[in-house]
């Protein structure tokens, strides 16, 4: 999604208010909303993780255990995981099953991130303008990234793995 294109404008509340350019949206730090797709494997005992293109807007160079992005403009959280999981990592036609809504805060960044989790043990496909690599990695070794305050997971998505590990016991 390039800078000039539109991206739903949420409210603090998590409602949709309208749109705005997705420059715009970073430039003066309005809230909006992104969704992200856990993708485990069939057993459920890994997570797919990747590491982010250099050039992305946010958190370059990072690794996310989370596929996804900007919910644009007239398109819901749901179909913002379809289209996001597909142009991503290649993975269509799978069903999505919606987990949980955080709220991610860290200035100039305002976001309600929607989460919905995969199984999946087919090819993975990266999008080159995204992604630069990727691997299978297990939960326990999930955990351990999450729970590292300084270690390689986006932010936002560290967020929401701990939030979502919370929610297993």
């Amino acid at each position: 999604m390039g800078g000039d294109e539109l991206v739903a404008i949420y409210d603090e509340h998590g409602a949709v208010t309208g749109s705005a350019t997705r420059a715009d949206m970073r430039a003066r730090g309005l809230w909006h909303a992104a969704s992200m797709v856990l993708v485990r494997s069939g057993d459920g005992e890994r997570v797919y993780v990747h590491r982010r293109a250099p050039d992305k807007d946010v958190f370059p160079s990072a690794c996310d255990c989370w596929a996804g992005g900007v919910v644009a403009s007239g398109e819901t959280p749901e179909q913002c995981a379809a289209r996001e999981l597909a142009e991503e990592l290649g993975i269509r036609d799978v069903p999505l099953r919606p987990l949980f809504r955080v709220v991610f805060r860290r200035p100039p960044i305002r976001c309600h991130d929607f989460t919905f989790e995969v199984r999946w043990d087919g090819p993975v496909v990266h999008q080159p303008e995204e992604i630069v690599g990727g691997e299978w990695l297990p939960l326990e070794r999930l955990r351990e990234w999450a729970e590292d305050p300084d270690g390689p997971l986006v932010p936002d998505g560290r967020l929401a793995i701990l939030e979502w590990f919370r929610r297993q016991r």
